[in-house]
Formats: C-alpha cells, structure tokens, sequence
C-alpha cells in the first residue's frame, strides 16, 4: 500500500504544476524596428527597478520586503530575516543581470554587458511586475516576471529606438520547482534573455 501510495503521488505531481508551467511568456514589439541592431557587435545593458509592482495585488517592493521580513521573523527569526533581506539586495544588483545576460550571450551574437560603456546603444531592462511562485515540496508555482525591454542610443536615454514589453516570464526550470523566491525570480529574468535573443535572431534573419 506504502509504494502505492508513492506511485499515485508521484503520478499526480504533473497535476499539481499545471499552474506553473501553462502560463507562458508574452513578448510583444510595442514601438520601432531592429533594423539598428545589424551589424553590432556590442550592447550596454542597464536594470531599472523604480516602480516595480509584486502580486496580483500589486504591491510596491518596500511593501513586498516588509512582507517577506515578517514572514521569515515570524517562521526563522530575524537573523534569517536579514540574511533575506541582503540575499534580496544581491540579486536584484547581480544575480538577476547575470541570469539575463548570461541568456543573452549564449543565444546572441551580440554581446551584453552592463559595463559596455562604449557600445552605441543600450538596452534598459525596465521589472514592471514581480509573481514570486512558492514551493511546497511536490507542488509549486512559478514565479512570473514582466518587463519593458527598451533600446535607446547609449549617449542619450531620450532616444528611444524600441520598445518591448515582455509579460509573465516563467521562472521555473526545474520540474519540482525552485525553493527559493530570489532563486525563481532569477529563472524569470534568463527567460527573458533567452527570448529576447530569440526575438532579435529572427527580425535580423
């Protein structure tokens, strides 16, 4: 009865990721062309955060940090509530931008980086909207992430030369999910890279 029960659990976990694996990813060309983009071999990439809602609630990020910090105090304590809150602050200043580029150079000719200081034109990668899934053990729910990927001339912001907003990225990659919610975001931003790129490949091809 004991492995039964294993097998009918296990059979019953695709059930259970339904919800994190059916929401796909949108990425819709919102303004201008890539013609710009032929022939470059670099591209400066800059994250900007202000303004950036979580839940469907659409909570601020100070409203979300306050959220999660009550949640591990409460569950951990405050020691693992800060250790938190420095996590967060690292992966939104790296861990996210490389996820990103990492996508991106693996699957674009041209190469991203946030230090492309002399690259004609830079890619602002704008975080509009945050899910951040959870984890259950056998059940999970991704976490989404939208963004507004906006192509402007490095030497003046103002010049906006596309635009695309990239909705509900899915950040889970791994088929019982991801435990920890920074970690899933991140799964969030390589999957816009990775669409991105793919975006780019078939306009310039």
């Amino acid at each position: 009865m004991k492995n039964l029960t294993n097998v009918m659990v296990w059979l019953l976990i695709p059930l259970f990721l339904v919800p994190a694996i059916a929401v796909g990813q949108k990425m819709k060309v919102a303004s201008g062309n890539f013609e710009f983009l032929r022939g470059q071999r670099n591209l400066n990439v800059v994250f900007d955060y202000a303004g950036a809602t979580f839940y469907n609630e659409m909570m601020s990020e100070q409203d979300y940090i306050n959220k999660r910090i009550d949640e591990i105090t409460r569950d951990k304590g405050a020691d693992e509530a800060e250790v938190w809150r420095k996590d967060w602050d690292y992966s939104k200043s790296t861990t996210f931008v490389n996820k990103f580029l990492a996508s991106m150079n693996k699957n674009l000719a041209i190469k991203s980086s946030t230090d492309e200081g002399d690259a004609t034109y830079t890619v602002i990668v704008k975080t509009t909207w945050i899910y951040p899934g959870w984890f259950a053990g056998v059940m999970a729910q991704a976490a989404k992430v939208s963004t507004i990927l906006r192509f402007v001339e490095t030497a003046d912001h103002s010049k906006v030369l596309l635009e695309i907003h990239s909705t509900k990225a899915p950040g889970n990659i791994q088929f019982v999910g991801i435990p920890n919610n920074n970690d899933r975001m991140s799964e969030g931003y390589a999957k816009t890279g990775k669409t991105l790129a793919a975006l780019i490949n078939k306009k310039l091809n």
